[in-house]
């Protein structure tokens, strides 16, 4: 079910992800892209700038571009292979020293962060008698910090156990951060699954996770996914037009891919005081956004190209159904011709309202909260459009979604794909 074919605007928006990400590497946008390397590789010497985003913000040369270069501006004309591999060599062992000593100077800060910024007043009051029982009776200090005996040994002889589990938590804490920093918006049923799913199926149960341990642990360490702090109703309903009969029903499920369909448009609001417009088409069985398109405007040719984008990533959309809601652009005549000929049935639920088409309108609600998180817009038209086009892409390819058993879109129809092949 993978994607084969990529439209050229696909292909230059990924290699201008690659340019404008921060230390983004090809390996790390082509996992997010769902290709391999060589294929974005290609792309970079056919439609790259030369340019590349350093990891300060900072414009530097394109490895990829001064590996084609006749030479670099920093080598010597003249040196030999063996030469130039050992500069490059060289260089290579200094990056790896610089990235290895900025780690440990952040993992330090957030250890320190850690220590003197939590605390637990009961176990604080049991420290203070262990660590003042040489000098005071214990006795006479449990008194005067008002607690049992029995309590603070009970404590002192749990001491081993209680330092196996926190560096037990401190390890998974570990990896917990690793995976958040990945997807800052992940929550603990995510990262859960894709702790677990790191372990793989041969791993004994007493490996895997539990999602209530999980929670606590990022309780306790301050990590937490992305939770939108307001909600905007953005739906104006069209009661001109066109009216087809509701074939969902509000149920927004599929037996298969590629049958039923939904799509929205949503509004992506700049700092200028101008708007683009996002288009999606999403398939109710995996909730994989099949096709999308953004513009700066609202005209018929948005949901049209959304749709051909739709049948470009399934080959044909002959027989399936597609859902809207009763906005003018999906009443058209124009639309209603282009669904004919593509063999897509139309369907739209009441006017105003937005729970008839409640997975769209989910999507785009999901889409604006972890990209934008606080911010109210966007800072420009070029950012917009390439952090969206890098979220949708991770939503297919990499994002856990709930309904797909916290695998990505993509993942959930390979496997329906691997049931369908006979056993051997």
């Amino acid at each position: 079910m993978a994607r084969k074919n990529y439209s050229e605007e696909f292909r230059r928006q990924a290699v201008d992800l690659y340019e404008s990400t921060p230390g983004a590497t090809v390996r790390g946008i082509a996992e997010d892209l769902g290709i391999v390397r060589g294929t974005l590789r290609h792309w970079l010497e056919v439609y790259g700038t030369g340019k590349k985003t350093a990891a300060d913000g900072t414009l530097t040369s394109s490895p990829l571009q001064a590996k084609t270069s006749a030479a670099s501006s920093s080598a010597p004309t003249d040196e030999t292979p063996e030469q130039r591999i050992a500069r490059l060599e060289a260089e290579n062992a200094a990056l790896r020293a610089e990235t290895t000593k900025l780690t440990t100077e952040r993992e330090i800060l957030q250890r320190a962060a850690k220590y003197f910024g939590r605390g637990d007043a009961l176990v604080s009051r049991f420290q203070f008698v262990a660590d003042n029982s040489a000098t005071f009776e214990v006795k006479r200090l449990c008194e005067l910090v008002e607690i049992e005996r029995s309590s603070y040994y009970a404590w002192l002889n749990a001491a081993p156990a209680r330092e196996a589990r926190a560096a037990d938590d401190a390890a998974l804490a570990e990896r917990i951060r690793a995976v958040h920093a990945e997807d800052n918006t992940q929550g603990a049923p995510r990262i859960t699954a894709e702790l677990n799913a790191q372990l793989g199926d041969s791993a004994a149960a007493g490996e895997r996770v539990n999602h209530k341990r999980v929670a606590r642990v990022m309780r306790l360490e301050g990590i937490r996914g992305y939770v939108k702090k307001r909600r905007v109703r953005t739906t104006i309903p069209e009661p001109s037009g066109q009216k087809y009969p509701d074939l969902l029903k509000r149920d927004f499920t599929a037996e298969r891919p590629n049958r039923r369909y939904v799509g929205d448009i949503t509004y992506l609001p700049l700092a200028d005081g101008t708007n683009l417009y996002l288009a999606t088409v999403i398939d109710c069985y995996s909730r994989r956004l099949a096709g999308w398109a953004i513009a700066d405007h609202m005209r018929t040719e948005l949901v049209e190209d959304a749709l051909k984008a739709a049948a470009a990533t399934r080959g044909s959309l002959k027989g399936v159904v597609f859902h809207s809601d009763h906005g003018s652009v999906y009443c058209s005549k124009a639309y209603a011709k282009l669904c004919r000929k593509l063999g897509v049935t139309q369907s739209m639920g009441a006017v105003g309202s937005s729970a008839d088409n409640a997975l769209a309108e989910s999507f785009n609600a999901t889409m604006k909260r972890e990209v934008l998180q606080d911010a109210a817009c966007w800072s420009e038209e070029l950012t917009c459009r390439r952090q969206v086009f890098r979220w949708l892409v991770r939503y297919n390819t990499k994002r856990r979604h709930s309904w797909c058993r916290y695998t990505s879109p993509v993942a959930f129809e390979t496997g329906y794909t691997a049931t369908l092949r006979p056993a051997a």
